[in-house]
């Protein structure tokens, strides 16, 4: 996501993931205004095989934001575990917590940063 974030100072980012891990950051670029092309990166015969029973035709195709999230309908929200270049992680604070938050909506490209402070002695027992 820094990259389609103004300030965040970071340009482009390259790598390898896994495609799950793929599709959600191609729905936080869609609501970002980003882009993202995605090629599947297999490990051995097994996965090319599991890849190839599960429908996938062309092995070696490059997918674009639009065909990893069809819909302009996609929402993407995280939470900061650990301090990162768009959120900060979470703060304990001796009556509870306070975190940070990215909510985005693609049809709309809204974007609401969330701080919201717990306040563990109201937490119900479960």
């Amino acid at each position: 996501m820094a990259p389609a974030i103004e300030d965040s100072g970071v340009d482009i980012l390259m790598g390898i993931g896994g495609a799950p891990e793929g599709v959600i950051a191609a729905a936080a670029l869609k609501c970002l205004g980003g882009e993202i092309q995605g090629r599947l990166k297999f490990r051995n015969e097994e996965e090319k095989a599991r890849a190839k029973k599960m429908g996938i035709g062309d092995l070696e195709k490059k997918y674009t934001m639009n065909e990893l999230v069809r819909s302009d309908e996609a929402m993407f929200a995280a939470t900061g575990v650990t301090d990162g270049t768009i959120l900060k992680g979470v703060q304990f604070l001796s009556h509870g917590a306070k975190t940070h938050s990215i909510v985005m909506r693609a049809k709309t490209k809204t974007v609401r940063f969330i701080e919201a402070h717990h306040v563990f002695e109201h937490f119900p027992d479960y």
